[in-house]
């Protein structure tokens, strides 16, 4: 009998951590990822963690250190953001600052995979290279405590001064709240607690 008991306790347990397991990549997957969201925006047709877009886009895209609108921004991953990230050339505001069009990068009224759109980002490299930048968030209601290193700018039009496509991503129903950096902070911050 304690034989029995001992076994079915195994086996329950054995079922129960093969759940959470399983379960884990399915809800790492529960919200949008930066990189189909500009691959979407780009036209950049390129698969895989944000972190090896530049080397995949040597030979089928043009590269450079210049943001263009419609460019995609390829993030290196680091420490804290070991799988890299991507985002999408809005518009270029001056020398140093541009907007760019992202998912996944703030958590927005507690929700991780959020669209956002003309988000600040300013060169903080010595060189003003584009190499090192920081960009706004969300939570904090200004630009991020941390440099991001940034490996470059991969063109879409597959030259630097190509046509770049129209957006084409759809968001989901749920990401569409017409968040905008700044707005509704008191709220992004309430939801995230203390």
């Amino acid at each position: 009998m304690v034989q029995r008991r001992f076994l079915n306790a195994a086996v329950a347990s054995a079922m129960t951590l093969a759940g959470l397991l399983a379960g884990a990549p399915a809800a790492a997957q529960s919200y949008l990822q930066c990189v189909p969201f500009a691959r979407a925006e780009s036209g950049v047709d390129i698969r895989g963690n944000a972190r090896t877009w530049w080397a995949q886009a040597a030979g089928s895209y043009a590269r450079g250190n210049e943001p263009r609108p419609g460019a995609v921004m390829a993030f290196a991953g680091t420490r804290g953001m070991p799988m890299g990230h991507v985002a999408v050339v809005k518009k270029i505001v001056g020398d140093r600052e541009i907007l760019i069009d992202h998912a996944n990068w703030s958590p927005i009224n507690g929700r991780r995979g959020q669209i956002e759109r003309d988000v600040r980002v300013v060169d903080v490299s010595d060189a003003g290279d584009w190499s090192l930048v920081r960009v706004w968030y969300a939570p904090i209601g200004d630009l991020g405590l941390r440099a991001n290193p940034v490996q470059g700018f991969i063109y879409a039009g597959g030259e630097a001064g190509g046509t770049t496509p129209a957006p084409s991503f759809k968001a989901p129903v749920w990401a569409t709240n017409d968040w905008k950096p700044g707005n509704g902070l008191a709220l992004v911050a309430a939801s995230l607690g203390n």
